[in-house]
């Protein structure tokens, strides 16, 4: 067991995350009844107050306080107990993120800050919100700085090896984190926070957007990279095998961090003002980033072939049959890993020049979060939390856990498969995205949309409906099992924080060089960033007002 102060840090943090969940989902039920007809908000509340929060809390929060609960837990274990300076920090960040949130989510339910998600500018959210969210960066940033103090403690300490691959994941995200929120500390700090105080007239959109996807798109990667941890270190000593290639997982998030921040133009194909060959060179950056990602499927499967053939899985998929399919744990990672199957082939059409015009602004756009952030990332997540949350407090994980836990994975993937399946058809029928629900004027092309089984306000109400019925289940697991489940006393009933063993013999050390990695991120970053930003700067337009639609 890792330290009990480092626990409880630890804890604090899934706390957190799983408050957040807790009221997004609820704000993501209310969402699809109000599309639906059968709810009508009152006066003080409207669809965009429910919309932003449940962007906000969801993606930023509910993510972000989970992944560094999920960091301070194998760091504490891959590399021992942390010191007093690495535990005060880490403190002082959780507090600073913890106050960020707060604020900037009081500004959302005030009606202060309904600019959804992407908060784009000309809408004009209040200077408190804004505040909040670079608060909340900064207390991240205090929180990945205390990590990476620990992992230099470790370095000095063994002179000449290589990293446990747990650590060096958790650097390669931090990394990568810290150089994408640099994009959205800017604009924030120096666009948007002057403008919303109203110290400055006018904003330049286009600056503050492009900053924004400087650090939107990599944010995607910060979500997932820690499910593509545990699919490399902890799913292998689930099913009883090594890590397949040190090496391959070493690699794959080293050229994450090259090639996840400059591609945030293929968000923003459809804007004018960036010239076609800058888009063009981001939306290539972004199929590179696709390598990676074949590579963590290539891995994991060969794991799983491995592991299922040692245990006498003969033919070709016999294998299959070997793993341990009882174990809620495993099978809610590998179901998350089949979801990114369809989630990975509909970003490929997102980024793709000509595809990206027939979707951009549609409902497809929804249902491809929902089924990457919200099926892959989340569900790794929940089968996470079946493994820390146990292993942080002592308490036992029953067998009523245990089939609890299938409940709530199985009507998770029923739910998000009718509501994402639903959204992918309607966008690409036609139907908007970021508004409570535009029929044209009930013009009868756009009605048609809404009359098949799988196109109608009925079935994603349905699914939104099973999507919270699973998260109540979650949230009484995490309940149970934080305070109420019984304390293990048995050995067998103590539940283990699985890190797999990894060959590092034959694991070149350059791949743990981070000066090399760090100056060819920002040698690409300058390449297809540097004379695009640099015109929208000299070459700006006037500038916008702010503008309140809500």
């Amino acid at each position: 067991m890792i330290a009990i102060r480092d626990r409880k840090l630890a804890l604090w943090n899934i706390g957190v995350a799983y408050l957040a969940f807790l009221i997004g989902t609820l704000c993501g039920l209310l969402q699809v009844f109000i599309r639906n007809d059968a709810l009508t908000l009152p006066s003080w509340l409207d669809y965009y107050q429910i919309l932003t929060a449940h962007g906000v809390l969801l993606a930023l929060i509910f993510t972000t306080f989970f992944i560094f609960g999920f960091f301070i837990t194998g760091m504490s274990k891959s590399l021992g107990s942390f010191g007093p300076k690495v535990y005060l920090f880490s403190w002082i960040g959780f507090a600073v993120t913890t106050v960020g949130t707060v604020l900037a989510t009081a500004m959302i339910v005030s009606g202060e800050a309904s600019v959804l998600y992407t908060f784009y500018a000309p809408l004009k959210a209040s200077g408190w919100y804004y505040v909040g969210l670079a608060l909340f960066v900064v207390g991240t940033w205090i929180s990945s700085f205390a990590l990476v103090g620990h992992y230099m403690v470790w370095r000095k300490k063994h002179k000449g090896q290589l990293s446990p691959l747990f650590a060096f994941m958790t650097i390669a995200t931090i990394v990568m984190w810290i150089i994408a929120c640099l994009g959205v500390v800017a604009t924030v700090l120096f666009q948007f926070i002057p403008w919303a105080f109203g110290w400055v007239d006018t904003i330049n959109v286009e600056l503050s957007r492009s900053l924004f996807w400087f650090f939107g798109h990599p944010l995607v990667y910060f979500w997932l990279l820690p499910a593509y941890m545990a699919w490399y270190v902890i799913v292998p000593k689930l099913i009883g095998t090594k890590v397949f290639s040190d090496s391959l997982a070493r690699l794959s998030f080293v050229l994450f961090i090259l090639f996840s921040i400059p591609v945030g133009f293929h968000h923003q194909l459809t804007e004018p003002g960036i010239s076609n060959f800058w888009k063009f060179l981001q939306v290539v950056l972004t199929f590179m980033v696709i390598i990676p990602s074949l590579m963590t499927a290539f891995s994991m499967f060969a794991t799983f072939e491995i592991a299922g053939r040692k245990k006498g899985g003969k033919g070709l998929f016999g294998w299959l049959t070997k793993l341990p399919w009882k174990d809620v744990r495993f099978t809610s990672i590998f179901v998350a890993m089949a979801f990114f199957i369809p989630g990975g082939a509909g970003g490929i059409i997102n980024a793709s020049f000509q595809l990206n015009e027939i979707v951009h602004n549609t409902l497809w756009i929804v249902g491809h979060f929902h089924i990457t952030v919200g099926t892959p990332v989340a569900m790794t997540f929940m089968g996470l939390t079946f493994w820390i949350i146990p292993y942080l407090t002592g308490r036992k994980f029953s067998k009523s856990m245990q089939k609890l836990g299938f409940i709530q994975i199985i009507t998770w993937a029923i739910g998000m498969l009718l509501m994402s399946t639903s959204q992918h058809i309607l966008g690409l029928l036609g139907a908007p995205r970021r508004t409570a629900y535009s029929g044209y004027n009930n013009h009868p092309s756009a009605m048609e949309w809404f009359d098949g089984i799988l196109t109608n306000h009925v079935t994603m109400a349905i699914g939104g409906s099973i999507l919270f019925l699973s998260a109540m289940i979650l949230i009484y697991i995490v309940v149970m099992t934080m305070f109420l489940s019984p304390k293990a006393v048995k050995e067998e009933d103590f539940v283990d924080f699985p890190l797999a063993e990894s060959d590092v013999e034959n694991t070149p050390k350059f791949l743990e060089n981070w000066w090399i990695w760090i100056g060819i991120a920002f040698v690409l970053i300058i390449i297809a960033y540097a004379i695009p930003l640099n015109a929208m700067i000299h070459h700006a337009p006037p500038g916008s007002e702010g503008f309140k639609t809500w």
